[in-house]
């Protein structure tokens, strides 16, 4: 089969693209034929090796796939041959990846991909949806009727992020970077959008929340400023963080613990599979009926895995700003 692949971390360059053995399913595992992948910047820092983890080579990248079942291996019982699928959570901990034709994956990762949703959509989705569910509900207990702020409300967390708080019938506060960018939150129902460059976002915050703060704080960026967001948050709420690896920021503890504030910091590949089905079953149901649209920025052929690599890379270590959405992958 075709698979991009690396035999050392390092840069884009590493990644090679040929022929790799097909994997066969062992115990519990599918085998899906793959339609679709997509990249996150944690496949960036596995393939570099900035986030140590265990890798055989050669090593497939990729954590996001979305396809369908070629074949089961002894055990597995949740899914047949035929059957749509998509998952996360491969290339990591020991697991290979997914940018290849074929992937061997548990079933445990996997779910049934839903009538009228594209393996495109379905991979787009994936690990930003399971993201930003497990830190609104599992984490922040998001309620209808309380307010969210997200930094980068068309990021991949970002955008899951808004359209989900709408989904229950939270209202939304997002900042975004230009003028495209804010009428796209806005299509998603976004109560009010800030543009970070030209408007002054606390006092927008301020003004929409009648100075009461927002309920939830949905971080996405690599280097949060806690002093201002424990400013601008209500009193008992919390604050979500799944971003900034090597952040040593400011914590303002008094205020924080004087307005009864909550911080909950995870990495989604963290989070076991019971912890992530009920995700998928939220994150399947909007899909379906349309309250769940990944916004899908540039699409490769896999075999321009480096150049997609090179491409994220430039959006979210260097700032370019070119993209909205995610960069999918097809075979």
């Amino acid at each position: 089969m075709k698979a991009a692949y690396i035999e050392a971390t390092g840069g884009a360059d590493a990644i090679r693209y040929g022929d790799l053995p097909a994997p066969v399913p062992k115990q519990g595992e599918a085998l899906v034929r793959v339609g679709a992948v997509a990249v996150n910047p944690v496949d960036l820092y596995i393939r570099a090796g900035t986030i140590p983890m265990p890798l055989t080579f050669p090593f497939i990248v990729g954590c996001d796939l979305a396809g369908t079942v070629e074949s089961v291996g002894p055990g597995a019982t949740r899914f047949k041959l035929g059957d749509r699928v998509w998952g996360s959570n491969q290339g990591l901990l020991g697991r290979q990846g997914t940018f290849a034709e074929y992937a061997a994956v548990h079933e445990d990762w996997l779910y049934p991909t839903p009538a009228g949703v594209t393996d495109v959509q379905a991979a787009a989705a994936a690990l930003v949806a399971l993201t930003a569910h497990l830190g609104l509900f599992r984490d922040a207990k998001l309620r209808a009727g309380e307010i969210v702020f997200v930094n980068g409300g068309t990021g991949g967390v970002g955008s899951m992020v808004v359209q989900m708080a709408k989904a229950i019938g939270a209202e939304v506060v997002a900042t975004v970077g230009s003028t495209e960018k804010a009428d796209l939150c806005r299509t998603w129902g976004a109560d009010a959008v800030f543009n970070y460059k030209t408007q002054d976002v606390d006092a927008g915050v301020r003004q929409y929340t009648k100075n009461k703060g927002v309920n939830v704080w949905y971080e996405t960026q690599r280097e949060p400023d806690f002093v201002r967001t424990v400013d601008l948050m209500a009193p008992r709420g919390r604050m979500v963080i799944m971003a900034g690896r090597t952040a040593r920021p400011a914590f303002p503890v008094g205020p924080f613990y004087v307005k009864g504030l909550s911080l909950y910091g995870f990495a989604m590949f963290n989070a076991t599979p019971d912890e992530q089905r009920p995700c998928a079953d939220d994150i399947n149901r909007w899909l379906a009926e349309g309250k769940l649209r990944p916004p899908i920025g540039r699409t490769f052929p896999l075999a321009e895995t480096a150049a997609a690599h090179r491409f994220l890379e430039e959006n979210t270590l260097q700032k370019a700003g070119s993209l909205v959405g995610k960069v999918v992958l097809t075979p």
